[in-house]
């Protein structure tokens, strides 16, 4: 609890085993997570055998690999379900750090925003992380046109590491979202297109084996996608119509 309000951290996980541990004492010991939920997408090694010995955790299996976005949607839809005030995605990869959480917390207790993020972006951290350089120029180069596109003011839009009041959520509609990893940048175009300020921390990274990542060709179509979102965003403006990732 922080300030009475129930915070419930989510992980969307995939083959996270060597790093769930490491990830959940570092959540565990920020001393104001209620309740864990791990939705598992399809791991082959032994990230649900783990999940379930850890206290406190609510463990979710699909049937099937629904994607990265399609874990999200199911992350929300329980964290809702079990009555969370505050929902954060910590990546049980440990690529981000949970020590962020009071902070991400405290500021939609707070009533500051009801949308935040973990900037790697912000500090100079993400070059310091160990994010390969033609990750960082990428990262750059869509965030500057991403901006220019949708009017917003972000350091970056391709972090993982995220905090939502219940309003927020409740208020998103995922019937046209993808279930794929463009899911997160239709997420923030939808907030931005339904007026929601979005707070930024600045966020440590780090890059290393065990960490997960998608590889070249998978982060050219995502960078693709990224800029298909956000031209949709800016011709729906022009038309005073709607984004088609946004459902009626």
């Amino acid at each position: 609890m922080y300030r009475d309000k129930k915070i419930i951290v989510v992980m969307p996980a995939y083959n996270a085993a060597k790093t769930l541990k490491s990830t959940y004492d570092e959540v565990v010991d920020q001393g104001i997570v209620d309740e864990v939920i791990l939705v598992d997408d399809g791991s082959r090694d032994d990230t649900v055998a783990l999940a379930r010995n850890l206290p406190n955790v609510t463990v979710h299996v699909h049937d099937r690999n629904r994607g990265y976005g399609g874990n999200q949607k199911t992350c929300y839809r329980l964290a809702l379900e079990k009555g969370a005030d505050i929902v954060i995605m910590v990546h049980p990869d440990y690529q981000y750090t949970p020590k962020l959480i009071p902070a991400l917390a405290s500021m939609i207790a707070n009533g500051l925003h009801e949308f935040v993020i973990g900037s790697r972006i912000l500090g100079g951290y993400a070059l310091m992380g160990g994010m390969p350089w033609w990750k960082y120029i990428a990262n750059r180069f869509l965030t500057v046109a991403q901006n220019v596109l949708m009017g917003a003011k972000l350091s970056e839009y391709h972090t993982g590491y995220r905090a939502y009041s219940r309003s927020m959520l409740e208020s998103m509609n995922f019937d046209n979202m993808s279930d794929d990893f463009i899911f997160d940048n239709q997420f923030i175009a939808q907030a931005v297109w339904k007026g929601y300020t979005i707070g930024e921390v600045s966020c440590p990274t780090k890059y290393f084996a065990e960490a997960s990542s998608i590889n070249f060709w998978r982060s050219s179509i995502y960078g693709v996608g990224c800029l298909r979102v956000s031209l949709q965003f800016r011709w729906a403006k022009i038309r005073r119509s709607r984004p088609p990732f946004i459902a009626r």
